[in-house]
C-alpha cells in the first residue's frame, strides 16, 4: 500500500471515514516518512506550501522530514513558499498528525504539504500543472516518490462536497437525501477516477459544471488529490467508506476513507 485518503472535516462528524482509513495501516508502517498533502485553506491559491516546523499537540511533537523539505524547495523553487503561518492554523493536515501520533507514537516523520486551490486552472480551463510552477513542484514530488518508494507513505488529508445553505447554496442540504442523493453519485463517480488513477479525468470532472469558474459540488480536497495522482501515475485506489454528514441542520460536507497501491 502506497497511500490512504482521509478526512479532515472534524472527527465527531468523519471518524467512520477516518477509522477505515488508518485502519489500512500497520505496525511495519511506524518507520516510513508520512508525506501528508492537505488542502491549503489560506494560503496561495496556484503554490504550495512548506514549513520546517514541528507540529505540537496533546501526543507530543512530531518533526518534519527537513531532507525532503529542503530538496522540494530547492527544485520547485518559485512553486513552493515557506507557509508556516498557514501550517499553524491549518486543520488538514494537523488532524492527520494526531491520527498517526495515536498510532505510532510522536516520533512519527511528516512531511506536510499544503496545496494551493489551482485556480487558475479551474477558471482558463487548463490542467493545473500547465502552470510551470505547479508542473516542476509535482515534477520534485514525482521524483522523490519513485526513489523512495515504500520508504514514503502518502496520506491525503481531503474532504468532497460541501452543499447547502452554510456554502450559499439556495437549498436545505439533508445527508443521503434530495438533492444530496444526486451529490452522492457525482461524488462516487470522481472517486472513481481517484481509483483508476486518472488525474486528467478527475480534473475535467472537477471542472463539470462549474459556476464562474468555481467547482458547484466544491470538493474541497481536489489539489491533493490531482496531485498525488499526478506525482504517482501507476497508482490505483480502492473506496473504503463513503459518507455525508450534517455539518448544521441546512448544510452538509461529504467525504470518504479510500488506500492505494501500485
Amino acid at each position: 500500500m502506497r497511500a490512504i485518503a482521509a478526512p479532515h472535516v472534524s472527527p465527531f462528524g468523519g471518524i467512520d471515514s477516518y477509522r477505515a482509513a488508518y485502519a489500512s495501516l500497520t505496525p511495519a508502517d511506524a518507520e516510513k516518512t508520512f508525506v501528508v498533502l492537505g488542502t491549503s485553506h489560506y494560503g496561495h491559491p496556484d503554490r504550495f506550501g512548506l514549513t520546517r516546523k514541528a507540529f505540537v499537540t496533546p501526543f507530543g511533537e512530531t518533526s518534519t522530514n527537513l531532507a525532503l523539505v529542503d530538496e522540494i524547495a530547492r527544485a520547485a523553487g518559485d512553486g513552493v513558499l515557506m507557509e508556516d503561518y498557514c501550517h499553524s492554523i491549518e486543520h488538514s493536515i494537523e488532524f492527520q498528525v494526531v491520527f498517526l501520533q495515536h498510532l505510532f507514537g510522536a516520533n512519527v516523520k511528516v512531511l506536510p504539504i499544503l496545496c494551493g486551490a489551482f485556480s487558475r486552472g479551474m477558471k482558463s480551463g487548463a490542467q493545473p500543472d500547465d502552470d510551470e510552477a505547479v508542473r516542476r513542484t509535482i515534477g520534485a514530488l514525482g521524483e522523490i516518490a519513485a526513489r523512495e518508494g515504500d520508504r514514503l507513505l502518502w496520506v491525503l488529508g481531503v474532504d468532497m462536497a460541501h452543499m447547502g445553505r452554510r456554502y450559499g447554496d439556495g437549498f436545505e442540504a439533508a445527508a443521503d437525501r434530495g438533492e444530496m442523493e444526486d451529490v452522492a453519485r457525482r461524488d462516487r463517480l470522481r472517486i472513481e477516477r481517484m481509483e483508476q488513477g486518472d488525474a486528467a479525468g478527475f480534473w475535467e470532472q472537477v471542472r463539470e459544471n462549474r459556476d464562474h469558474g468555481n467547482d458547484d459540488l466544491k470538493w474541497c480536497g481536489s489539489s491533493p488529490i490531482y496531485t498525488f495522482l499526478r506525482a504517482i501515475p501507476d497508482i490505483r485506489g480502492s473506496l473504503l467508506h463513503y459518507q455525508q454528514w450534517n455539518i448544521d441542520p441546512q448544510s452538509v460536507v461529504s467525504f470518504a476513507g479510500m488506500s492505494f497501491h501500485t
